[in-house]
């Protein structure tokens, strides 16, 4: 597996286990084939696991701990999440810790290498475009981003608990303000598809320019880790899920149907689409890993396999991108 230069843990290999798939967010596993997929990867020199205690209730991280527990933990390196919402700003760092630390004690770490913000990042009267609704649970502002949320990180920091903190999710302007202050993300997780699009959790803004926060990033040297590489499931040959039936995926459904091109493109060179996938979003430039949302062994080889491919050259990657120009 390539080791690749990522700023907050030096190196990092290429490919990263998400939580997504091993806490059933895209399809039902057993527990047993999720811990079983932790081993292969952690076999295959994957060092990165990417978990949140919103996968599954709890259930991905508790799948990692029991992977890893009586594993060599020297150069594998973990991250986790919290949904902060809408909180006092007094409360911020209260709720991060805690949050932490049910996550530490669910995964048996003592500490971890990068914490992430999970909420969608917003402007301070921004309103939510679809499910508004949510917005008190789901959305943390700019300001409160800057005066209690980023102290927070860097207390959790000084006491241990972790090692760097990022962001990832929310309107587009309020994460380039964030990208571009004085104290930026010492890491960020980026959407990177061919479809470009951050499909269902893109919610929160009527259009989304995924390619725009990603430019944002290689620009001002944020590194990099990319998500949504088969854009939750659009990019892969079917989607083996059912719809939310309170319709938060729909554009996710909505990306498959406008995938049908993709994945003719990818018949004709004889090549599973979800293995062009990622080898397309391991091809962009300053990349640090792929975090894939595979939930099963199975699914896992073909990534793997994919990575051992190489590579895409300029020219595939423009003729594949050429796929969706008129979509624009």
């Amino acid at each position: 597996m390539e080791q690749r230069i990522f700023k907050p843990f030096g190196t990092v290999s290429s490919l990263t286990l998400g939580g997504g798939g091993i806490g059933n967010v895209w399809g039902k596993t057993s527990r047993e084939e999720a811990i079983e997929t932790v081993n292969l990867a952690y076999n295959s020199g994957i060092n990165h696991f990417d978990v949140a205690p919103m996968y599954g209730k709890g259930e991905a991280e508790r799948v990692l701990g029991l992977a890893l527990k009586d594993k060599n933990l020297e150069n594998i390196k973990v991250t986790t999440k919290c949904r902060l919402g809408n909180v006092k700003d007094s409360k911020v760092y209260e709720v991060l810790n805690n949050s932490l630390c049910r996550s530490l004690e669910t995964m048996q770490l003592e500490k971890v290498d990068l914490f992430l913000l999970h909420s969608q990042l917003i402007e301070d009267d921004y309103r939510f475009f679809k499910f508004d609704e949510t917005r008190e649970a789901s959305g943390t502002t700019l300001s409160s981003y800057f005066n209690a949320v980023i102290p927070a990180f860097e207390k959790l920091k000084q006491e241990g608990k972790i090692s760097h903190w990022g962001i990832g999710l929310g309107q587009e302007e309020a994460l380039i303000k964030a990208i571009n202050s004085s104290t930026p993300p010492e890491a960020m997780q980026c959407a990177v598809n061919v479809l470009n699009s951050i499909g269902a959790i893109g919610y929160v803004s009527e259009t989304n320019n995924p390619n725009k926060i990603l430019q944002e990033c290689q620009n001002n040297e944020i590194p990099i880790l990319a998500i949504r590489a088969v854009q939750a499931g659009a990019l892969t040959s079917s989607m083996d899920r059912e719809p939310n039936r309170l319709g938060f995926d729909e554009a996710d459904f909505k990306d498959f149907e406008k995938a049908l091109s993709f994945r003719k493109f990818a018949n004709e060179i004889n090549e599973n689409p979800a293995s062009l996938a990622h080898r397309y979003a391991l091809s962009i430039n300053k990349v640090g890993s792929v975090i894939m949302g595979v939930k099963n062994r199975k699914e896992l080889m073909e990534c793997i396999e994919a990575e051992e491919k190489g590579l895409l050259d300029g020219d595939m990657i423009s003729k594949l991108e050429k796929l969706f120009k008129n979509m624009e």
